[in-house]
C-alpha cells in the first residue's frame, strides 16, 4: 500500500494538516523537523487506522483533540491502490481492502538493554494480531523479546516438522541478518559484527543471543546501543514482516544511537532489502545520515515540519530533490563556518537558494533563510554575508545601504526572476536549445506588459517601503536615512523616483523595479520553461559572480 495524501484535522499537534503529492513509487517517506514539531502526532493517526483494521483498540484511551472544546477529529488518507479510507472519532470508513496487516508502526522507545525472560511462553502474545503494539507514539515499545520468543517457536516447529538440516532451517533467520550486518557497519571481516547462535531462555536463564567481532563472542546485552538498535529493528521485520504486506511500516527515529555514517547505511538496507516491494516506510529524524539517503534515492520523498505554526491549516508537499534547505535540522547555521571551512557563506531568500546554487559559484556556499528581513538581521548581527532583492529601492537607497551594510548584497534588479527572466539570459537559453527567439520583440512585450500594471503598483510603493527593515537600528533614529523608509517626505521622494523608473519606457530604467515573480508571467517567451534550466546559463553565472563583488577566493 502506498499513501498519496494524508490530512488531519483537530489531531493531536495540528488544526488542520495535509501532506499531499507523494509519488506512487516512493518507497520511503522521511518527516524531518525539529524536536516537537508534530512529526510523531502523523504516526499517532496511523496507530488509529490499526484500530480499525482489526487489531486491539488500545489507542481509544489516548486524548488526541487538538482543541478539546471540539470533541471531533479526522483522518483522511488517499491510498493509490485502496482511493480514500478515513477514521473519525474512531469509526472508519470507507475500508474495503484494509486489514489488521495495512499498518504497522514502532514507537522510538523500544530498546531492550538486556534480556530478562526467563522461559518462554510466559507472555500470551497474538505476533500476527500485533497485540504487543504501543497504545501511543509516546509509549514504550516491548515487541523484542516477543519477536525472539516468535522466532524460537518457529524454529522450533521447523525443526521438528520439515526435513531441512538444522543448519539450513538456522540460516534462513541468521544468514540474512549476518549480511544486512556486513551491509550497514560495512567494515573489515575482522571488526565486522555477526549474529552467531540464538538460543532460547533455559533452565532459569536468559536467552543466549551471541554475537562475533573479530576473534571475541559476547552476549547481546554487550552490544553498544546502536548495534542494539540495529539488530532490534532487523529481528522485528524478520519476525514479523511475512504477517505485514502491502502495508504502511511507519517506525519513529530508527536513527537512534547512530553516527552518520551508519545512519545512512541502515536506512538504506531497510528501505530496500527489508521493507517488501508493495509497502510504504515512513519513518521520522533529524539526522543527517538519514536525509542524505532521501535526498539520494528516487523513491524516496522528505516531507518538512520544521518551524510552522500548526495552530493554522498548514498543507505540507515533498521537498524538491535540489533544495539543500533540508541538511539545516541536521546542522545549524551557526556551525557552517566551522563545518565549510574558508567557503565563502551566503544567506538568501527562500527558495532563492536553488537558483543560486545551480550558478555554480565556486567556494560558495547559499543558505536559505525565510525572508529578507531575516537575512538582513543575520547579516548585521553576525559576521554572515546576505543576498537580498533590490525591491522597490532606488539607486541612491542602494548606495546608502552598500555603504552602511558592506556584507549586504542587493540585486540590481527587483528579484532573481529579473535576472531569470532577463532577455539577456533567455536569449542565451533558447541559443543552447537552438530555438528562435526574438530579443527585440521580448522587450516590446515587456514594455507594453509593463505599462497595464505599473498604475497598479505606484500608488502603494511609499508603504511597501516601510516593511522594509533598512537603517531601523537605534543609532538612525530621527535621521534621513531611517526616514527613507518611514512614513517620511525621505520616503515619499523616494518613491517618486521609482515611479518614474516604472513610468518610463526606457528598459534599463523600468526593469531594475518591475516585479517580474508576478508581473509579465502570461508573456509568450515566459512559457514552457523550466525554471531552474535559466539558472544554468553562462549570462546568469557571471550576473550573480559580479553581484557577490570581491569574494576571499
Amino acid at each position: 500500500m502506498h499513501i498519496r495524501s494524508l490530512r488531519l484535522e483537530n489531531f493531536k499537534r495540528f488544526t488542520d494538516l495535509t501532506i499531499q503529492d507523494i509519488p506512487e513509487q516512493a518507497k520511503l517517506v522521511l518527516l524531518i523537523g525539529s524536536n516537537g514539531s508534530g512529526k510523531s502526532s502523523v504516526f499517532d493517526a496511523f496507530q488509529v487506522f490499526g484500530t480499525q483494521s482489526g487489531k486491539s483498540n488500545k489507542a481509544l484511551n489516548v486524548d488526541v483533540f487538538k482543541d478539546p472544546a471540539v470533541k471531533t477529529f479526522k483522518i483522511t488518507a488517499d491510498t493509490f491502490e485502496y482511493g480514500s479510507i478515513s477514521n473519525e472519532n474512531y469509526t472508519s470508513y470507507h475500508t474495503e481492502g484494509i486489514n489488521y496487516g495495512s499498518f504497522y508502526g514502532r514507537t522510538s522507545f523500544r530498546q531492550i538493554p538486556r534480556l530478562t525472560r526467563l522461559a518462554l511462553g510466559s507472555q500470551n502474545v497474538q505476533i500476527e494480531r500485533d497485540s504487543d503494539r504501543a497504545a501511543s507514539f509516546i509509549d514504550r515499545d516491548e515487541r523484542f523479546e516477543n519477536d525472539l520468543e516468535h522466532l524460537f517457536g518457529k524454529l522450533l516447529k521447523e525443526f521438528f516438522r520439515s526435513n531441512d538440516d538444522k543448519s539450513e532451517i538456522k540460516e534462513r533467520i541468521i544468514n540474512p541478518i549476518n549480511e544486512a550486518l556486513f551491509r550497514i557497519f560495512n567494515k573489515s571481516s575482522d571488526t565486522v559484527i555477526s549474529l552467531l547462535e540464538i538460543i532460547p531462555p533455559l533452565e532459569g536463564k536468559v536467552a543466549e543471543i551471541n554475537f562475533k567481532k573479530g576473534n571475541s563472542v559476547f552476549h547481546y546485552n554487550y552490544l553498544s546501543a546502536g548495534e542494539k538498535e540495529v539488530f532490534n529493528i532487523l529481528l522485528n521485520l524478520i519476525a514479523r514482516r511475512e504477517y505485514y504486506q502491502n502495508t504502511i511500516y511507519y517506525f519513529d527515529e530508527i536513527d537512534l544511537h547512530l553516527n552518520t555514517a551508519l545512519q545512512y547505511s541502515f536506512l538504506k538496507e531497510i528501505a530496500e532489502n527489508w521493507i517488501p516491494a508493495d509497502c510504504q516506510l515512513w519513518t521520522a529524524s533529524h539526522s543527517l545520515g538519514f536525509i542524505e539517503y532521501a535526498n539520494k534515492s528516487e523513491r524516496a520523498v522528505i516531507v518538512d515540519f520544521d518551524d510552522l505554526n500548526f495552530d493554522l491549516p498548514q498543507v505540507l508537499v515533498p521537498e524538491p530533490k535540489e533544495s539543500k534547505d533540508v541538511y539545516e535540522i541536521a546542522v545549524g547555521k551557526e556551525f557552517l563556518p566551522s563545518i565549510f571551512g574558508e567557503m565563502n557563506i551566503f544567506f538568501v531568500e527562500n527558495n532563492d537558494r536553488d537558483y543560486y546554487a545551480l550558478a555554480g559559484i565556486d567556494n560558495t556556499i547559499f543558505v536559505s533563510d525565510n525572508s529578507r528581513n531575516n537575512v538582513y538581521h543575520k547579516v548585521r548581527t553576525s559576521e554572515f554575508m546576505g543576498i537580498v532583492d533590490r525591491d522597490y529601492l532606488s539607486d541612491s537607497d542602494i548606495k546608502e545601504i552598500r555603504n552602511h551594510y558592506p556584507r549586504l548584497h542587493l540585486l540590481e534588479y527587483y528579484s532573481i526572476e529579473n535576472y531569470l527572466y532577463h532577455p539577456d539570459n533567455l536569449e542565451e537559453y533558447f541559443l543552447d536549445l537552438k530555438k528562435d527567439f526574438n530579443k527585440e520583440q521580448y522587450v516590446r512585450d515587456l514594455i507594453s506588459a509593463k505599462n497595464q500594471c505599473k498604475d497598479g503598483i505606484i500608488p502603494s510603493l511609499s508603504l511597501k517601503r516601510t516593511e522594509y527593515p533598512y537603517f531601523g537600528e537605534p543609532e538612525y533614529n530621527g535621521k534621513s536615512l531611517q526616514n527613507r523608509f518611514k512614513n517620511k517626505q525621505e520616503n515619499f521622494a523616494e518613491s517618486q523616483v521609482i515611479a518614474g523608473y516604472l513610468a518610463s519606457d526606457n528598459f534599463d530604467d523600468f526593469y531594475k523595479v518591475l516585479p517580474m515573480k508576478t508581473y509579465c508571467t502570461q508573456l509568450p517567451q515566459r512559457q514552457n520553461i523550466i525554471k531552474s534550466d535559466l539558472a544554468k546559463t553562462g549570462w546568469f553565472k557571471k550576473q550573480i559572480q559580479r553581484i557577490l563583488g570581491n569574494l576571499k577566493h
